[in-house]
Parts: structure tokens; sequence; C-alpha cells
């Protein structure tokens, strides 16, 4: 492997985190990490009809309020951010 192609590589993955947020990028922390999958899966269950309808029969509750329940939680999906230590 030569240095033009590590960095090629390299500029392709810089690319592809700036175009999707929820990648990461090297100072992502844990908790930001957490914070973009919670996101994402509640985003895929309120986009897709049949994983609602799923969760609208294991928890017994109807579709809308389902629904809503899942954008709520989008909100803060892994509470509050921890204290952040400054160097």
């Amino acid at each position: 492997m030569q240095a033009s192609d590590r960095f090629n590589i390299n500029s392709q993955l810089e690319h592809l985190q700036a175009k999707y947020v929820g990648t990461g990028h090297a100072d992502i922390n844990r908790f930001e990490w957490a914070v973009n999958i919670q996101r994402d899966s509640y985003a895929s269950y309120i986009g897709h009809y049949p994983l609602l309808f799923y969760f609208f029969i294991a928890q017994n509750e109807f579709i809308g309020r389902q629904r809503y329940t899942f954008m709520q939680k989008m909100l803060l999906p892994c509470g509050l951010a921890p204290e952040r230590e400054e160097d």
C-alpha cells in the first residue's frame, strides 16, 4: 500500500463522517455514540410500520401512542450528558 492510497482512504472516510453524522469520528465519546445508536433505532422503529406494529402488539399500546413514546425518547435517549473533564 502506498502513501497516496492511505491518503485516499482517509479522505473518503472523512467525507463519509462529515456526510453522515452517525458514523462518528475520532473525537466522539461513548455517550455521543450511544445517543446516535439509540436515535437511529427509534427513527427506524417509527419509519418502518411492521416494527411499530410489533411493538404495538408486544406492549399492548395503540400505534399512535407507541409512535409518540418513541419520539419523546428520541429527545434524551440516554439521559443527560455526563460532565466533561476540562484538560
